[in-house]
């Protein structure tokens, strides 16, 4: 038994797995919510910081790369500029959490290392700030369902590697910037934009013909103008939804995307008959054209890959003299 007492004694304890930098920001981090010590009941000593709950360290390095704190309300106060000492994230999460308050700290322009920021469905006020422009590793940048307010920053469009952005469910202002257009010709695997249910305002801006990309939102806002720049038929679109704004364009313009599995252009002012050239959208399976000012036979003959029984009265209805089936006969 003494042996064994010894023995234990003398065998040394194991080595911090992680880097020491890296845990003494995550404790700061930890101590800034002293409501939520079940949340960080792991971090302790008792586990290496590699294994607590929501960190991802790199197998070779050690060094956290990952921070994810997920669906609680236990988390209660801002978010603290400590996380901008996790010199080498590379993904941070903060989702559904309603009592993170507060501005995006400017001490994050600093973690350049950063790939993915997912600040989403949490009560973060204030600007989109202009410093995440400095984070040009970046990939994907998700603070939808928030509180943001202000402007669109332009200098985002600078981001070089940026594939989706997602500002919806804000309460943004003023126009989409019209360097926006720069995704296109900057990053050509840039993959989504959506800005749905915020206040944003004015025309689009013409170099948004120049985005060629799979996932467009633009509705509940105030936009007007022509919203026909964001159509082609050469472009890669499989989401086109710009409803409930004021968009007021010639509908027979429009071009659609082969690739095109959604389109949602309802409450708006778009004029015009339906272009046979629709029925080409092959993959189609959501279309709502309705509370319109669309006139003229709607098309028929369509060559859907997903059989769909054509498109029920609900796509076409309250619009200015569309006809044929499934609505009134054509006179």
């Amino acid at each position: 038994m003494l042996r064994l007492i010894l023995l234990l004694l003398l065998t040394p304890l194991p080595a911090e797995f992680c880097n020491p930098d890296d845990k003494s920001a995550l404790l700061a981090v930890k101590n800034s919510f002293p409501n939520a010590d079940n949340i960080f009941s792991s971090w302790t000593d008792d586990f290496h910081c590699c294994d607590w709950y929501g960190i991802e360290c790199d197998e070779t390095t050690n060094n956290v790369i990952s921070l994810a704190i997920l669906r609680t309300d236990k988390i209660i106060g801002t978010i603290p500029p400590a996380i901008s000492k996790l010199k080498h994230l590379q993904t941070l999460y903060l989702f559904k959490l309603p009592n993170l308050v507060g501005e995006i700290p400017q001490e994050m322009g600093e973690m350049v290392t950063l790939r993915s920021v997912d600040i989403s469905w949490t009560n973060v006020s204030g600007p989109v700030p202009r410093f995440l422009s400095k984070l040009t590793n970046l990939l994907d940048l998700d603070l939808s369902f928030n509180r943001l307010s202000g402007s669109i920053p332009p200098y985002l469009a600078t981001l070089p590697r940026l594939r989706i952005l997602d500002l919806s469910r804000n309460q943004l202002v003023g126009p989409i910037p019209d360097s926006f257009g720069q995704f296109a010709s900057k990053n050509q695997e840039f993959s989504a934009l959506h800005l749905s249910h915020n206040k944003l305002s004015g025309e689009l801006p013409p170099s948004l013909k120049n985005m060629n990309i799979t996932s467009v939102d633009l509705s509940r806002n105030n936009l007007s103008g022509d919203g026909s720049v964001l159509f082609g038929d050469t472009k890669v679109n499989y989401a086109l939804v710009i409803s409930r704004n004021m968009f007021e364009f010639d509908f027979p313009r429009v071009r659609f995307p082969k690739m095109l599995e959604t389109l949602d252009v309802s409450h708006n002012r778009i004029y015009g008959s339906i272009p046979a050239q629709i029925t080409a959208a092959e993959r189609l399976q959501r279309l709502n054209l309705t509370y319109n000012r669309l006139c003229g036979k709607i098309p028929t003959q369509w060559n859907l890959v997903l059989r769909v029984e054509n498109f029920d009265n609900t796509s076409y209805f309250h619009n200015r003299c569309l006809c044929g089936v499934p609505l009134d006969p054509c006179k």
